[in-house]
């Protein structure tokens, strides 16, 4: 087997975790109790590369001082939340341009078929509109991300599960057409939660709903939103199914457990007001964020500081992507040599 590949087959070796974000905008509840909460879990469990997917972006950012923006913003919060680059990298995905070029590799065995039944394309065309080749292809570009890493696992909720069997698709595509394991099979860690946070209208937390509570916007603005959650219409004195609240629900992620259980109990009881709920949320989340809140201010004021763990962490990405596109290379015959490495 390709001295590449070595980890794969050692049960000793730390397991690798991958997954990127994309920035299109500030990072909400949906975002962090989804996603980036697993992110800061997994750097604990072993190896973990994390990216902010500038080039999935550009299918829905056209405005390049927007995009600009929003990656800062996205590396910003994302250590003050609690991503540690000492013990996890973290990069800018169009900063590793080996990605394209191994993009395109895994283009060539890309069957049109695979693509035309991803949700994303299908659902787009579905509605009527417009679907670019970016969308159509956008598949293949997750996968490379991936593939670039020798990543084993790939944390994900169960919309995007579908992307890593096109992933794993690809790859054994390769590795069969060019007779070896040049790439490793990752598999998707379910992200536990990742379709219950629930936005401002009961309907799931997304930006493209409008629904959104964000991480960190101004605490009187994110009050306001929150205290202007609709509810149902039931009286007062009726006891409530929690479970069955999205209140509730937006409490249980931010309260502490012994407050998320007084809460179950006042519920069921009745005789409150969802007003009471709504302050619960707000003092909560307050808490919750606070150190977070903190360090961001520290960062933001601190440009050298972000710009220095971003390009640790392209270096580091590149050095490990470099390996792996370069057996691909060597695997379809691209490379001059067996042992040329990209400079």
């Amino acid at each position: 087997m390709n001295s590449g590949m070595q980890s794969q087959s050692n049960p000793a070796a730390r397991l690798r975790a991958l997954s990127g974000i994309q920035p299109t905008g500030r990072f909400h509840w949906g975002n962090y109790f989804g996603a980036i909460r697993q992110y800061i879990e997994l750097q604990d469990v072993g190896e973990a590369f994390y990216f902010i997917a500038d080039l999935h972006a550009l299918t829905t950012v056209r405005e390049p001082d927007r995009l600009r923006g929003f990656v800062r913003d996205a590396a910003i919060d994302l250590v003050a939340l609690g991503l540690d680059p000492e013990r996890a990298t973290l990069f800018v995905q169009s900063d590793v341009p080996e990605v394209a070029e191994l993009t395109w590799l895994l283009m060539t065995v890309a069957p049109m078929g695979l693509l035309e039944r991803c949700h994303a394309y299908k659902d787009k065309k579905a509605k009527g509109l417009a679907a670019d080749a970016g969308l159509f292809t956008y598949p293949v570009l997750m996968a490379a991300d991936i593939l670039a890493y020798d990543a084993d696992v790939v944390p994900v909720g169960e919309d995007q599960v579908q992307h890593i069997e096109v992933c794993r698709d690809l790859a054994g595509t390769f590795n069969h057409l060019y007779g070896t394991d040049v790439f490793r099979l990752p598999k998707p860690r379910l992200v536990d939660g990742a379709a219950k946070v629930p936005g401002t209208d009961g309907q799931k937390m997304s930006k493209s709903y409008e629904n959104t509570i964000e991480l960190f916007e101004e605490q009187a603005a994110q009050k306001k939103k929150i205290m202007r959650i609709t509810t149902d219409s039931r009286p007062m004195e009726a006891s409530k199914n929690p479970e069955q609240d999205h209140l509730y629900q937006l409490f249980s992620l931010v309260g502490s457990p012994e407050d998320v259980s007084e809460m179950a109990e006042l519920y069921q009881r009745g005789g409150f007001g969802y007003g009471e709920v709504k302050k619960a949320i707000v003092a909560a989340a307050k808490d919750t964020f606070a150190t977070a809140r903190e360090r961001r201010r520290k960062l933001e004021s601190n440009a050298h500081e972000i710009d220095e763990i971003l390009a640790v962490g392209a270096k580091r990405a590149r050095a490990v992507a470099g390996h792996v596109l370069e057996r691909a290379r060597e695997a379809c015959g691209l490379s001059r040599s067996s042992g040329r490495r990209p400079e």
